[in-house]
Protein backbone atom coordinates (compact mmCIF):
# COMPACT_ATOMS: atom_id res chain seq x y z
CA UNK A 1 0.00 0.00 0.00
CA UNK A 2 1.08 3.44 -0.53
CA UNK A 3 2.47 6.03 1.82
CA UNK A 4 0.40 8.52 0.03
CA UNK A 5 -2.98 6.61 0.68
CA UNK A 6 -2.70 7.76 4.65
CA UNK A 7 -1.86 11.90 4.36
CA UNK A 8 -3.42 13.31 7.21
CA UNK A 9 -6.85 14.10 4.84
CA UNK A 10 -7.21 10.46 4.03
CA UNK A 11 -7.07 9.22 7.78
CA UNK A 12 -9.37 11.51 9.43
CA UNK A 13 -11.77 10.45 6.15
CA UNK A 14 -11.24 7.09 7.27
CA UNK A 15 -11.75 7.45 10.73
CA UNK A 16 -15.14 9.34 10.34
CA UNK A 17 -16.58 6.67 7.50
CA UNK A 18 -15.78 4.13 10.37
CA UNK A 19 -17.00 5.76 12.74
CA UNK A 20 -20.17 6.57 11.07
CA UNK A 21 -20.78 3.41 9.44
CA UNK A 22 -20.61 1.75 13.15
CA UNK A 23 -23.06 4.19 14.34
CA UNK A 24 -25.13 3.46 11.55
CA UNK A 25 -25.21 0.08 11.63
CA UNK A 26 -25.99 0.07 15.57
CA UNK A 27 -29.06 2.95 15.54
CA UNK A 28 -30.51 1.06 12.44
CA UNK A 29 -30.66 -2.62 13.73
CA UNK A 30 -31.99 -0.77 17.24
CA UNK A 31 -34.86 0.91 15.62
CA UNK A 32 -36.10 -2.31 14.23
CA UNK A 33 -36.91 -3.35 17.58
CA UNK A 34 -38.68 -0.26 17.87
CA UNK A 35 -41.27 0.28 15.49
CA UNK A 36 -41.78 -1.66 11.94
CA UNK A 37 -39.11 -2.45 9.66
CA UNK A 38 -41.02 -0.76 6.61
CA UNK A 39 -41.10 2.50 8.83
CA UNK A 40 -37.65 2.68 9.51
CA UNK A 41 -36.77 1.83 5.39
CA UNK A 42 -39.19 4.63 5.03
CA UNK A 43 -37.29 7.36 7.47
CA UNK A 44 -33.67 5.80 6.64
CA UNK A 45 -34.17 6.69 3.25
CA UNK A 46 -34.17 10.47 4.02
CA UNK A 47 -29.94 9.82 3.66
CA UNK A 48 -29.96 10.33 0.01
CA UNK A 49 -32.10 13.79 0.69
CA UNK A 50 -28.81 14.20 3.48
CA UNK A 51 -26.82 13.47 0.49
CA UNK A 52 -28.01 15.22 -1.76
CA UNK A 53 -27.56 18.60 -0.16
CA UNK A 54 -24.67 17.55 1.97
CA UNK A 55 -23.07 17.22 -2.09
CA UNK A 56 -23.73 21.12 -2.53
CA UNK A 57 -22.81 21.95 0.72
CA UNK A 58 -19.19 20.09 1.17
CA UNK A 59 -18.42 19.40 -1.95
CA UNK A 60 -19.73 22.40 -3.89
CA UNK A 61 -21.46 20.23 -6.17
CA UNK A 62 -24.54 21.79 -8.12
CA UNK A 63 -27.97 21.29 -6.88
CA UNK A 64 -29.73 20.79 -10.00
CA UNK A 65 -33.59 20.87 -9.96
CA UNK A 66 -33.94 17.86 -11.92
CA UNK A 67 -31.86 15.64 -10.09
CA UNK A 68 -34.07 16.75 -6.83
CA UNK A 69 -37.10 15.86 -8.78
CA UNK A 70 -36.43 12.39 -9.23
CA UNK A 71 -35.28 11.95 -5.48
CA UNK A 72 -38.49 13.40 -4.23
CA UNK A 73 -40.16 11.03 -6.96
CA UNK A 74 -37.77 8.15 -5.75
CA UNK A 75 -39.04 8.80 -2.07
CA UNK A 76 -42.20 8.87 -2.81
CA UNK A 77 -42.13 5.40 -4.39
CA UNK A 78 -40.42 4.40 -1.33
CA UNK A 79 -43.19 5.48 0.49
CA UNK A 80 -45.57 3.43 -1.64
CA UNK A 81 -43.41 0.54 -1.27
CA UNK A 82 -43.48 -0.10 2.40
CA UNK A 83 -46.73 1.21 3.06
CA UNK A 84 -46.36 2.31 6.84
CA UNK A 85 -49.50 3.10 8.82
CA UNK A 86 -51.21 1.32 11.99
CA UNK A 87 -47.92 2.83 14.42
CA UNK A 88 -48.89 4.52 17.64
CA UNK A 89 -47.32 7.48 18.42
CA UNK A 90 -46.25 6.63 21.76
CA UNK A 91 -42.19 6.95 23.53
CA UNK A 92 -41.23 3.71 21.94
CA UNK A 93 -42.52 5.17 18.62
CA UNK A 94 -40.59 8.47 18.44
CA UNK A 95 -37.35 6.32 19.98
CA UNK A 96 -37.59 4.18 17.04
CA UNK A 97 -37.95 7.31 14.30
CA UNK A 98 -35.04 8.73 16.11
CA UNK A 99 -32.71 5.81 15.67
CA UNK A 100 -33.89 5.54 11.84
CA UNK A 101 -33.24 9.58 11.70
CA UNK A 102 -29.70 8.66 13.54
CA UNK A 103 -28.82 6.13 11.40
CA UNK A 104 -29.69 8.21 8.10
CA UNK A 105 -27.64 11.17 9.05
CA UNK A 106 -24.47 9.55 9.47
CA UNK A 107 -25.11 6.73 6.57
CA UNK A 108 -24.74 10.39 4.13
CA UNK A 109 -21.94 11.60 6.66
CA UNK A 110 -19.80 8.78 5.51
CA UNK A 111 -20.73 8.68 2.36
CA UNK A 112 -19.65 12.58 1.70
CA UNK A 113 -16.47 11.61 3.53
CA UNK A 114 -16.03 9.04 1.54
CA UNK A 115 -16.24 11.60 -1.55
CA UNK A 116 -13.80 14.12 0.56
CA UNK A 117 -10.97 11.84 0.22
CA UNK A 118 -8.06 11.86 -2.47
CA UNK A 119 -7.67 8.81 -4.67
CA UNK A 120 -7.98 5.73 -2.44
CA UNK A 121 -8.93 2.18 -3.55
CA UNK A 122 -12.34 1.19 -2.25
CA UNK A 123 -11.29 -2.05 -0.62
CA UNK A 124 -8.78 -0.30 1.80
CA UNK A 125 -11.66 1.94 2.65
CA UNK A 126 -13.65 -1.20 3.06
CA UNK A 127 -11.07 -2.87 5.06
CA UNK A 128 -10.50 0.73 7.19
CA UNK A 129 -13.90 0.48 8.14
CA UNK A 130 -14.04 -3.39 8.85
CA UNK A 131 -11.20 -2.38 11.29
CA UNK A 132 -13.12 0.23 13.20
CA UNK A 133 -16.16 -1.93 13.71
CA UNK A 134 -14.51 -4.55 15.39
CA UNK A 135 -12.13 -2.34 17.74
CA UNK A 136 -15.37 -0.42 18.64
CA UNK A 137 -18.12 -3.15 18.75
CA UNK A 138 -15.81 -5.99 20.01
CA UNK A 139 -16.83 -4.81 23.55
CA UNK A 140 -20.40 -5.01 23.23
CA UNK A 141 -20.28 -8.22 21.78
CA UNK A 142 -22.07 -11.03 23.21
CA UNK A 143 -20.19 -14.22 23.21
CA UNK A 144 -22.27 -16.71 24.67
CA UNK A 145 -24.57 -16.23 21.89
CA UNK A 146 -22.23 -17.27 19.02
CA UNK A 147 -23.95 -19.47 16.51
CA UNK A 148 -23.99 -22.76 17.09
CA UNK A 149 -24.49 -24.85 13.74
CA UNK A 150 -22.09 -24.82 10.20
CA UNK A 151 -25.37 -23.73 8.90
CA UNK A 152 -25.12 -20.55 11.07
CA UNK A 153 -21.75 -19.81 10.54
CA UNK A 154 -21.69 -20.25 6.88
CA UNK A 155 -24.63 -17.86 7.24
CA UNK A 156 -22.64 -15.40 9.32
CA UNK A 157 -19.32 -15.49 7.04
CA UNK A 158 -21.41 -14.62 3.80
CA UNK A 159 -22.78 -11.94 5.56
CA UNK A 160 -19.43 -10.98 6.86
CA UNK A 161 -17.59 -11.49 3.37
CA UNK A 162 -20.08 -10.90 0.52
CA UNK A 163 -22.61 -8.45 1.97
CA UNK A 164 -20.49 -6.54 4.06
CA UNK A 165 -16.36 -6.83 2.42
CA UNK A 166 -17.49 -6.74 -1.32
CA UNK A 167 -20.51 -5.04 -1.29
CA UNK A 168 -18.74 -2.03 0.83
CA UNK A 169 -15.88 -2.04 -1.88
CA UNK A 170 -17.87 -1.96 -4.85
CA UNK A 171 -20.37 0.83 -3.49
CA UNK A 172 -16.98 2.79 -2.10
CA UNK A 173 -15.29 2.71 -6.10
CA UNK A 174 -19.10 3.84 -7.35
CA UNK A 175 -19.24 7.24 -4.71
CA UNK A 176 -15.73 8.19 -6.01
CA UNK A 177 -16.73 7.92 -9.77
CA UNK A 178 -20.21 9.46 -9.19
CA UNK A 179 -21.78 12.93 -8.23
CA UNK A 180 -23.92 12.82 -5.13
CA UNK A 181 -27.28 13.73 -7.01
CA UNK A 182 -26.87 10.59 -8.53
CA UNK A 183 -25.58 8.53 -5.27
CA UNK A 184 -28.76 10.45 -3.96
CA UNK A 185 -31.40 8.75 -6.85
CA UNK A 186 -29.62 5.18 -7.24
CA UNK A 187 -29.67 4.88 -3.28
CA UNK A 188 -33.33 3.96 -3.78
CA UNK A 189 -32.71 1.23 -5.37
CA UNK A 190 -32.29 -0.70 -2.14
CA UNK A 191 -35.64 -1.13 -1.03
CA UNK A 192 -36.89 -2.37 -4.43
CA UNK A 193 -34.48 -4.76 -4.32
CA UNK A 194 -35.52 -5.77 -0.97
CA UNK A 195 -39.33 -5.78 -2.00
CA UNK A 196 -38.24 -7.56 -4.82
CA UNK A 197 -36.12 -10.26 -3.33
CA UNK A 198 -39.15 -10.65 -0.31
CA UNK A 199 -41.50 -11.42 -3.45
CA UNK A 200 -39.13 -14.07 -5.19
CA UNK A 201 -37.82 -16.14 -2.13
CA UNK A 202 -40.49 -15.38 0.44
CA UNK A 203 -43.72 -15.23 -1.71
CA UNK A 204 -44.97 -11.94 -0.62
CA UNK A 205 -46.77 -10.72 -3.53
CA UNK A 206 -46.76 -7.08 -4.35
CA UNK A 207 -50.16 -4.82 -4.11
CA UNK A 208 -50.82 -2.19 -6.81
CA UNK A 209 -48.90 0.61 -5.04
CA UNK A 210 -46.14 -1.08 -4.31
CA UNK A 211 -46.07 -2.20 -7.71
CA UNK A 212 -46.02 1.44 -8.86
CA UNK A 213 -43.85 2.97 -6.16
CA UNK A 214 -41.17 0.09 -7.97
CA UNK A 215 -41.85 1.78 -11.37
CA UNK A 216 -41.00 5.17 -9.96
CA UNK A 217 -38.52 4.22 -7.93
CA UNK A 218 -36.80 2.60 -11.22
CA UNK A 219 -37.76 5.68 -13.21
CA UNK A 220 -35.98 8.06 -11.53
CA UNK A 221 -32.99 5.93 -11.08
CA UNK A 222 -32.97 5.61 -15.10
CA UNK A 223 -33.94 9.47 -15.40
CA UNK A 224 -31.51 10.60 -12.80
CA UNK A 225 -28.50 8.13 -14.34
CA UNK A 226 -29.45 9.13 -17.99
CA UNK A 227 -29.35 13.20 -16.64
CA UNK A 228 -32.42 13.76 -19.11
CA UNK A 229 -33.66 17.40 -17.88
CA UNK A 230 -37.21 17.80 -18.45
CA UNK A 231 -36.68 21.48 -17.68
CA UNK A 232 -34.36 22.37 -20.64
CA UNK A 233 -36.14 23.04 -23.51
CA UNK A 234 -34.82 21.52 -26.85
CA UNK A 235 -34.93 24.29 -29.77
CA UNK A 236 -35.27 23.50 -32.87
CA UNK A 237 -32.37 24.71 -35.19
CA UNK A 238 -33.67 27.14 -38.00
CA UNK A 239 -32.16 26.76 -41.55
CA UNK A 240 -31.78 30.36 -43.38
Amino acid sequence: MKASYFSKKNVVCLLVIGCSIVINWVTLFNSYTHISIGLATTIYHVQPFLVFFGGALFLRESLSKHRLVYVCIAFAGVLLIVNPGGESQDSNYLVGCGLALFAAFFYAVATIATKKMDKIPPHIVALSQMAIGVVVLLPLANFDKLPSTAVQWSLVLTLGVVHSAIMYIMIYSAYQKLPTSKIAVLGYVYPLMAVAVDYLYFGRALNSLQVLGGVMIIFSGLMGTLNANPFVRKTKAVNI
